[in-house]
């Protein structure tokens, strides 16, 4: 791995005027985070190194002379430039006084491997600096001596010794011109991510949640206690974990490919069976009177509209051998073969479903009016003329048009009294194909122009509702075909769907009245 950002790690002791001597690192266990760093690691390290303050590379507070990995840590001796350096005298003052106590190490990672349980055990690193710090990374790492400095290495005929000073500036140098230390710490991060994963893979790091999930989905119930803590439970009989928001959030989208009218229709959620609207089906009777008549009473009429949620379900046996070399990527198999399923069969649902067990399809309900095409196997272009201003003004002007593809063909070929196609291309990115001015979407599941068929639909979406109760709930049991090396996911979607205001829609009909 090539080196991208600065780690700090750290520990040490300091007295009036001072070389300081102190274990920079600790070999016999690990630091706060997990990280391990083996003796061989530091071979490289050569002195002079700078001597910084909290890593701050505005803080040079002297130069690091001496550099020894032993048996039992890294051992430093160095320079505080009490007599040249201002901030040095008020680290040493900060030292004396216990106020700081740390020492930490500042390096380049070039080699690594994860350690069971958290952390990395590093291999070989670039020492570039060691700073003086209040609370080091690893515990062990402390100041162990601060003592009277003569200067007689540091300073010559009363001259700082300018070499030593010198290499220290051309180290930080080299530093800054790398980027700056925060920036290398947040990169370094996911480098070392992508590091891990198998060559070629490019997706970023996924969440907590997703890591999670994906051991739930490999092990069950027997997942680490920590990982099944960051799930959502399902308040469904069944129990089971709630997929995660990004598995959540392409499932709809692969929804949409097979069901455009989720981007059409009104979406709601719920947390009920079911979902009762208030409506109204009636209006108040107003009449003209004259100089003293009396008044008339009228009620208009209220009525209610539930949506019951329906349930959606199936399962998937996926081989243990598949999920042990998916390289942690198991969900996304899952959610690839649920997402393509249940897609179609909501799809299917919403435009033609008959409210038993599934939601209550547009096309299924008998109040939406219809417009005869006047002919029973071939369209009319007059007749989807007819049909568009049959719709009050409001909603017609919110309409949009609804059809498969082999009717959408068949359009494609119609021509007003002026030899003008009806269908319009698209000229812009983004905007949709058009029929009268109005924007087309392809329904798969309507159906083909036939004598005594719907092919066609028209209507502002808005009027169907849906109704999401569990996004996708999915219950693994490994236990149940263990011997066959399988392993069961059950998988749950619960959602309803209905016309609201059958007004807003008008079907053509092929027939002659």
């Amino acid at each position: 791995m090539q080196p991208d950002r600065i780690e700090c790690k750290a520990a040490f002791d300091v007295d009036d005027a001072g070389l300081v001597t102190g274990r920079a690192w600790d070999f016999s266990s690990p630091d706060r985070v997990g990280d391990v760093i083996t003796p061989e690691a530091f071979a490289k390290a050569v002195p002079p190194l700078p001597m910084l303050f909290a890593h701050d590379q505005s803080q040079v507070v002297g130069s690091w002379t001496g550099i020894r990995a032993g048996a039992d840590g890294l051992t430093v001796t160095g320079k505080l430039l009490v007599n040249d350096v201002a901030r040095a005298a008020e680290v040493r003052a900060m030292l004396q006084t216990k106020a700081v106590s740390g020492l930490s190490v500042g390096f380049l990672t070039k080699k690594s491997a994860p350690r069971r349980g958290g952390g990395r055990t590093i291999t070989d690193l670039d020492l570039v600096e060691i700073s003086i710090v209040a609370v080091p990374a690893h515990p062990g790492a402390r100041i162990s001596q601060i003592k009277e400095l003569t200067m007689t290495d540091v300073v010559t005929e009363g001259a700082v010794d300018t070499k030593a000073i010198e290499a220290i500036t051309a180290k930080l140098t080299e530093l800054e011109t790398k980027a700056d230390t925060t920036a290398l710490a947040a990169r370094l991060d996911k480098l070392e991510a992508k590091a891990s994963r198998p060559a070629g893979d490019t997706r970023p790091e996924p969440s907590v949640e997703r890591k999670a999930f994906a051991a739930y989905l490999r092990h069950g119930k027997e997942a680490p206690a920590e990982e099944l803590k960051t799930l959502t439970v399902s308040s469904d009989p069944q129990g089971g974990y709630l997929a995660p928001a990004e598995m959540s959030t392409e499932f709809l989208r692969n929804l949409v490919e097979y069901s455009p009218i989720r981007a059409l229709a009104s979406v709601r959620s719920t947390g009920s069976p079911s979902v009762i609207y208030p409506t109204r089906t009636g209006i108040t009777n107003a009449k003209w009177k004259g100089e003293g008549q009396a008044q008339e009473g009228s009620e208009p009429a209220f009525g209610q509209a539930e949506i019951a949620v329906k349930e959606v379900n199936t399962y998937v046996d996926i081989s243990n051998q598949l999920i042990a070399d998916s390289a942690g990527s198991v969900e996304s198999e899952v959610n690839l073969a649920l997402s393509e399923d249940f897609g179609a069969k909501e799809a299917t649902a919403f435009v033609n479903g008959n409210g038993v067990l599934e939601p209550e399809g547009i096309m299924s309900h008998a109040g939406i009016s219809f417009t005869a095409n006047g002919h029973a196997t071939n369209l009319s272009a007059d007749a989807l003329i007819s049909l568009m201003y049959a719709m009050p003004a409001t909603y017609r002007n919110a309409g949009t048009w609804a059809m498969n593809g082999t009717t959408l063909a068949t359009i494609r070929k119609l021509k007003d009294g002026q030899g003008n196609y009806l269908w319009q291309p698209s000229y812009q990115a983004g905007q949709p194909e058009s029929i009268l001015g109005r924007p087309v979407v392809e329904f798969l599941d309507m159906p083909d122009v036939a004598d005594g068929t719907f092919p066609i639909l028209y209507g502002d979406f808005s009027g169907y509702r849906i109704v999401d109760r569990v996004g996708l709930s999915i219950l693994v049991n490994p236990y149940l075909l263990a011997t066959n090396g399988l392993t069961r996911y059950h998988a749950t979607r619960r959602v309803g769907g209905r016309v609201l205001q059958p007004a807003k829609f008008r079907k053509l009909k092929m027939a002659t009245s």
